[in-house]
């Protein structure tokens, strides 16, 4: 490979929106794309199928939790490309609405991937997920698995891999319209800290842990955080989309000349094996809704 070649890499590409994607750009990205996953087998699978259409993804091996993981692809971008041109970061986890694993522990394996690890290697799929009643794992365990992903991890795939974007590059970081719902249900003390221009990367981190540890504590509702269903996956969504406009604004302080564009995006309800087959009736009805 080339330093000179381009290169667009997708997060938690081996299904659902990730999955559709890495296949758009393979269709239409003038360069390269990479398509990552936790599991090698069915990023491999993914990436199989993809050649079975005529395309050509490269694989790599990406556990947003792992920050030796981040940092062996941060590696091997440097090393086989010399940067990096497109970042989608998409790789996220949500537990369902009943989940038996307990609060507090969903509060933080939830923040530490869909915050920390957006952050760390700049996401996740997102369907806007449906209330899924079905789903025993109580919500402390919820909470803390669904920011352990959705949030940690992408904070740490952002902090690996944002210095390695090229000049006129782009970074997209899938959000979700959950975590705007889930913001005005929290209390104005809270919206306060998270809507302030000056919020710095290291006081939402902290923010994040503190909602993990409130829910442990069985204290959540009183220190201000939402009474609501979906509300560790809408925390670590808002916690995503945050962190983009304050990543953002550090490309513009920094970076300036480099014109690096930094979006956050919420695809809507998808139906995808998070989403759900409800997705697609969801869908029709806006359709219908829009024709009238």
């Amino acid at each position: 490979m080339s330093a000179a070649s381009r290169v667009a890499l997708v997060t938690g590409a081996n299904k659902g929106i990730g999955f559709a994607i890495a296949r758009e750009l393979c269709r239409q990205f003038s360069g390269d794309v990479v398509l990552t996953a936790r599991d090698e087998a069915r990023g491999r699978a993914a990436v199989q199928q993809l050649q079975a259409e005529g395309l050509s993804p490269r694989f790599h091996l990406l556990d947003i939790d792992d920050l030796q993981s981040i940092r062996a692809l941060r590696d091997f971008l440097r090393k086989e490309y010399g940067g990096l041109d497109v970042l989608v970061n998409n790789a996220g986890i949500a537990f369902k609405t009943n989940d038996p694993t307990p609060f507090h522990i969903q509060a933080e394996v939830t923040m530490k991937t869909n915050f920390f690890g957006t952050r760390d290697v700049c996401t996740e799929l997102l369907p806007l997920m449906k209330p899924q009643a079905d789903d025993p794992t109580p919500l402390h365990i919820q909470a803390e698995v669904t920011l352990k992903t959705n949030f940690f991890g992408t904070r740490d795939i952002c902090t690996e891999l944002l210095p390695l974007v090229k000049p006129q590059g782009r970074v997209v970081n899938v959000s979700s319209v959950m975590g705007f719902v889930t913001l005005k249900q929290c209390s104005p003390e809270l919206q306060q800290k998270f809507t302030s221009e000056a919020i710095t990367e290291e006081e939402l981190g902290m923010l994040m842990d503190k909602f993990v540890e409130d829910v442990k504590n069985g204290v959540h509702k009183k220190e201000g955080w939402p009474d609501m269903k979906l509300v560790t996956y809408g925390i670590s969504k808002m916690g995503i989309t945050i962190l983009s406009r304050i990543h953002a604004r550090k490309l513009s302080e920094q970076r300036r000349d480099d014109k690096i564009l930094l979006n956050a995006c919420c695809p809507g309800w998808v139906r995808t094996d998070m989403g759900g087959a409800d997705a697609i009736k969801a869908q029709k009805m806006e359709q219908r809704r829009l024709s009238t």
